[in-house]
């Protein structure tokens, strides 16, 4: 079992690194305190559940008020668990202190100091954290990184199949029941040969191998797939590159059950040969 303790400043990028973590298929779990995490490890590692083979937690000033007990706790448990990885974000005060006023959001120790000042609360829990900033595995300093190079980075770290951090969602429809909004990229494969006019096909849809076959059998068709897939092999990884965990493609024909049905499988069954994570939908095929 993989298990990921993420920990630091608060206002350095802990909740940003999470969400990338569930992005590429970890189980999150945010603001745990540091008093459960073994009962949690024990619970993941005894889960038949694969999902849990995975994890990454939390761990930080906001679920600890005994901060002192909260670094022995960490210690411990990492101490206890050589595969345990602990990953730790911090930045300079002064952009910390900039953030949270940027966001109007209140400093979490703000109000268990007297002061209750951001830049006190933020010097008092860089004081308190150099313990546990001494047993991380992995210390990213956010202070000059955009989203996109902290999103790259965690990767980098947890994931060695980086195709893996992007969902291709292949989506046929038909334009007479309208463009699904949430598509990226739209195909438009109205121009291919239709089987709606083939009385023998008109009732199947592009589940049908005879439809699949027809479709295909075009060498319009073979050129039209050869020139789309030219295009996705080159924009998807700058998708991914720029950090988008979800890229939806959608291929629209007439009505939604023949050609768009057929080319969304032939771009499935493509990009899933290269490793990706595909989803394949076929919105208007019961219509």
């Amino acid at each position: 079992m993989e298990f990921v303790i993420i920990t630091g400043m608060s206002g350095a990028g802990k909740t940003s690194a999470l969400r990338v973590l569930e992005d590429i298929g970890y189980y999150c779990v945010d603001n745990i305190p540091a008093s459960l995490l073994s009962t949690f490890y024990t619970l993941c590692s005894k889960s038949e559940d694969k999902s849990m083979n995975r994890v990454a937690v939390v761990v930080d000033v906001r679920g600890n008020e005994n901060y002192k007990m909260m670094n022995a706790e960490i210690e411990s448990f990492k101490k206890a668990h050589s595969e345990v990885k602990l990953l730790f974000f911090d930045a300079k005060t002064d952009l910390i202190i900039m953030r949270y006023k940027e966001t109007r959001r209140k400093h979490p120790l703000a109000g268990r100091l007297k002061d209750g000042s951001v830049s006190e609360a933020v010097e008092f829990e860089k004081a308190l954290l150099v313990s546990v900033k001494r047993l991380a595995d992995y210390n990213i300093d956010t202070t000059y990184m955009s989203q996109k190079q902290l999103r790259e980075r965690v990767m980098s770290l947890f994931m060695e199949d980086t195709s893996q951090a992007l969902t291709l969602t292949f989506m046929s429809f038909g334009f007479k029941y309208g463009i699904p909004l949430e598509a990226d990229l739209i195909i438009d494969v109205r121009c291919l040969p239709n089987p709606f006019y083939i009385p023998e096909l008109k009732p199947l849809t592009g589940l049908d191998k005879a439809v699949r076959d027809y479709v295909l059998g075009s060498g319009e068709t073979q050129e039209f797939i050869k020139r789309t897939l030219n295009l996705l092999d080159f924009s998807v990884p700058l998708y991914l590159k720029e950090g988008k965990s979800e890229l939806v493609v959608g291929i629209g024909c007439t009505g939604g059950k023949h050609r768009s049905v057929t080319v969304a499988r032939q771009l499935e069954e493509h990009f899933l040969q290269l490793g990706y994570k595909c989803v394949i939908q076929h919105r208007d095929i019961a219509k």
